[in-house]
């Protein structure tokens, strides 16, 4: 099993491209079966997420295929298959999203429950709600669940009991194909929902209010293969802003969205980081200087975003100063602080969803294991930051979510290697 192993305590210096969006690209490969039509999908970062993605659309019978420029273009004219197997669904949550447009086009699918990260319990029960609500039959057996809607489905307003970022997308991608007007209110409002939006317009569905906490999506026909390019990774654009910052160091990120993680700037501004943005890009300068402890708590877009938690506990790991970190996402997401006092951190959990972090001024390297996807990476941040060569194991989570991880790395001066 490959693991990474990182000399740490040299500040992070130079400029990186940013990566398409993960969050964004895995429910716009599953839309891409709502057409029969050819559907070329840029930016598309690579990343085992992704394989494991387009394993699945091929499972069901669409043709993927990466082009000369790592473009990928998917073709489902006719799906053959409409079981999504276990095998394939347990590795990762957003296999669940083909659910919807497997739904809205054949009137029929069956999906395993979901796997993926160990962090909590991540309930399908608003996805489930929202298709019965459109008019679909829903049954649960031997780990699958079971849809039909043999007449097709029908428009209707669905209030969701709490804000879901895949509940938001499955059910805008099943209602694309309904019978007439679909109202979700208590939307999520993630850039990653926006983004799936305007891929499901480009392919001439009518969507709108993607972006705000009601959306509205008049159904049609028939939808129409597009050309369309995945946004730019906001989590990993903060996370190498975070390793930057822990280190003491100054880069640049490029082809990235800036105004898609404004509460992450807001809380590097409030650590002593310069910022400084364009268009499409972000400079990050810590002129030399330890960071100052930030305090943190998780809400829904805008809010900060819990995919940045755990990189902002090991930034405060390194700080100076006391912050408290607050989780309300997930309940289980703080995995990673035994991880980090390995490293030499003073981290104290005050139950499932409260850390309390008092910063020190060095970190010694250790041997730690990487416990979900996120995680990984913050432990990757805290390596950076301590002295010695750390060694981090179980890897194989960072690449489910971070393309080229070394290379980039490396650009940024870190001494950084993969081992086995």
């Amino acid at each position: 099993m490959d693991k990474l192993s990182i000399e740490g305590g040299i500040p992070l210096s130079g400029e990186i491209n940013i990566s398409g969006a993960k969050n964004a690209a895995l429910p716009i490969l599953a839309a891409a079966l709502l057409t029969e039509e050819p559907v070329l999908l840029k930016n598309m970062p690579h990343l085992q997420d992704v394989t494991t993605m387009i394993q699945l659309l091929n499972c069901l019978g669409a043709d993927v295929a990466v082009t000369e420029r790592m473009d990928v273009e998917v073709s489902a004219a006719q799906i053959d298959q409409l079981r999504a197997p276990y095998e394939l669904v347990k590795t990762m949550r957003a296999s669940f999203l083909v659910m919807g447009p497997m739904l809205a086009r054949y009137g029929a699918a069956e999906v395993s429950l979901p796997g993926g990260c160990a962090i909590g319990a991540r309930p399908v029960d608003q996805h489930l709600k929202g298709f019965t609500a459109l008019g679909a039959r829903i049954e649960i057996r031997d780990g699958y669940v079971f849809v039909k809607a043999p007449g097709g489905l029908v428009g209707g307003t669905i209030n969701m009991d709490l804000v879901t970022v895949g509940g938001t997308q499955n059910l805008m991608m099943a209602a694309s194909l309904a019978k007439g007007k679909t109202i979700l209110h208590n939307a999520a409002r993630e850039p990653e929902v926006v983004d799936l939006g305007n891929f499901l317009n480009a392919m001439g569905a009518q969507v709108s209010g993607h972006g705000s906490a009601t959306i509205e999506i008049e159904g049609v026909p028939k939808l129409m293969g597009t050309q369309y390019s995945i946004m730019p990774d906001r989590v990993e654009t903060g996370t190498y802003l975070v390793a930057a910052a822990a280190t003491g160091g100054k880069i640049r990120v490029n082809c990235t969205a800036p105004d898609t993680l404004q509460a992450v700037l807001e809380k590097l501004r409030l650590a002593g980081a310069e910022l400084v943005c364009g268009e499409d890009w972000i400079e990050l300068d810590m002129h030399g200087r330890r960071p100052q402890a930030v305090d943190i708590e998780t809400a829904p877009y805008p809010g900060f975003p819990t995919d940045m938690q755990s990189q902002f506990m090991a930034l405060n790991a390194v700080a100076e100063g006391t912050a408290v970190v607050r989780e309300t996402i997930f309940e289980n997401r703080f995995m990673h602080a035994q991880e980090m006092n390995r490293l030499g951190a003073q981290i104290v959990l005050r139950g499932p969803s409260e850390a309390v972090v008092h910063g020190v001024s060095e970190l010694r390297a250790a041997p730690v294991m990487a416990t979900d996807l996120r995680a990984s990476f913050s432990l990757v941040v805290a390596a950076l930051a301590a002295e010695g060569t750390t060694l981090i194991d179980r890897i194989y989570h960072i690449d489910r979510g971070y393309e080229t991880i070394e290379e980039k790395l490396r650009q940024l001066g870190a001494r950084v290697r993969r081992v086995s």
